[in-house]
């Protein structure tokens, strides 16, 4: 068993050394300069994902409107994860437009949808991604494996590959989402 763990173990290092790579450094500066304006222009939040990346939605969101490393003002972030609304739109209109239906409810020009998908295949992102591309909304891309379906449809987006499973894709995924809060608190808070 140690054997395994130790293999689990470097295949999780691997998963945080792609950050290293220029594309995803190039993508985390974006995105943090990007999601800073938008707040900074009174600007929202809006964050979907199936899964462990809905979970990961709602630890971004909670990231921004709670408190990540010091005590700061409050930033608007939405992950549509509210079981109530999913469940009554799947009902009434089929799961691919759960996301999308919330884009529509709280999007505005000026805010950012933000999709963290591991195969990039989800109808429900997809949906949501055009949503909010008709609503003037900027999209921002967390993919995995080819990118999928969703790859090149974003404003910008970073593709973590050569991972079998998604949960090493969310793992990186997740590292490169602090980096971005620290880098929006660096900007808006500290003058860095």
């Amino acid at each position: 068993m140690e054997n395994q763990i130790l293999q689990s173990v470097e295949e999780g290092i691997q998963a945080i050394q792609c950050l290293r790579d220029p594309k995803a450094l190039s993508f985390i500066k974006e995105v943090a300069h990007l999601i800073a304006d938008c707040f900074e222009n009174k600007g929202k939040l809006l964050i979907a994902g199936n899964g462990g990346s809905l979970c990961d939605a709602m630890h971004f969101a909670e990231e921004l409107t709670g408190v990540f490393r010091e005590k700061r003002k409050a930033l608007p972030a939405i992950a549509l994860s509210c079981p109530g609304h999913l469940t009554c739109t799947a009902n009434d209109l089929g799961f691919e437009g759960v996301f999308a239906r919330g884009v529509e409810a709280y999007g505005h020009p000026g805010d950012i949808f933000v999709a963290l998908t591991t195969s990039g295949n989800s109808p429900n992102l997809i949906k949501a991604v055009d949503t909010a591309k008709k609503k003037q909304l900027q999209v921002i891309s967390f993919l995995g494996k080819s990118g999928g379906k969703l790859k090149g449809m974003s404003d910008l987006e970073w593709c973590v590959n050569g991972f079998k499973y998604s949960d090493r894709i969310q793992e990186a995924h997740m590292a490169a989402i602090h980096i971005i809060i620290e880098m929006i608190e660096r900007k808006l808070f500290y003058g860095a």
